[in-house]
């Protein structure tokens, strides 16, 4: 008799495999920056490196995963937040989860390495499209000042986490206290006139 497999438990094995291999790639790049090699990430996913390359056919192609993967959930995270009753917590929300999740794990350093990778740059301009929808509700119920823009806000984002970084040994919250001095600064209460327009975002 012979026994077949699902074509749903395949992909949902498939599925999972991928997730695997996501996580572990990484913390492996992490720990390793960009000279970790496909074998360090297969053994740490428990995977073998074919298995690897059947997802991901180049490493450049594993890191616009991370990425691309990490620029969806933001963009989620915003999009469940554009509905909300109060838009200036919703930003401040927003821009809380997104500097907890550098804080954790900065991949500024693989953003950069797939920077021309056209997926990732479409699911970038998704998110800080979404992201401008959320300031754009912030401005108009006057949580934040008026000459501020989706692209301000966008360019932000990872500020909170690097400037506590600086310093050689901060405290895990540390981010905490800058993003409260960035987000007053976007308040409109005794906003004074900026010194250059906000950049275009295209």
């Amino acid at each position: 008799m012979i026994v077949t497999t699902p074509a749903r438990s395949l992909r949902a094995d498939a599925a999972r495999n991928r997730e695997l291999l996501l996580a572990a790639a990484e913390e492996e790049f992490v720990e390793r920056g960009l000279d970790a090699s496909i074998a360090d990430i297969a053994r740490r996913a428990g995977v073998a490196k074919a298995t690897v390359f059947r997802h991901f056919a180049t490493k450049e192609e594993l890191i616009a995963a991370i990425v691309g993967s990490h620029f969806s959930a933001l963009t989620a995270v915003a999009r469940g937040l554009l509905e909300s009753a109060d838009p200036g917590a919703a930003l401040l929300e927003f821009l809380t989860v997104a500097a907890d999740g550098l804080q954790q794990q900065d991949l500024t350093f693989l953003q950069t390495a797939s920077e021309g990778d056209s997926t990732v740059i479409a699911l970038r301009d998704e998110l800080h499209a979404t992201v401008d929808s959320l300031v754009e509700r912030a401005r108009e119920a006057g949580a934040v000042r008026a000459d501020i823009t989706g692209t301000d806000v966008f360019l932000l984002i990872c500020a909170p986490v690097h400037a506590a970084g600086f310093l050689p040994r901060p405290a895990p919250d540390l981010w905490r206290r800058y993003l409260g001095i960035i987000f007053d600064g976007l308040r409109p209460e005794g906003a004074n006139p900026l010194p250059l327009p906000a950049p275009s975002w295209s």
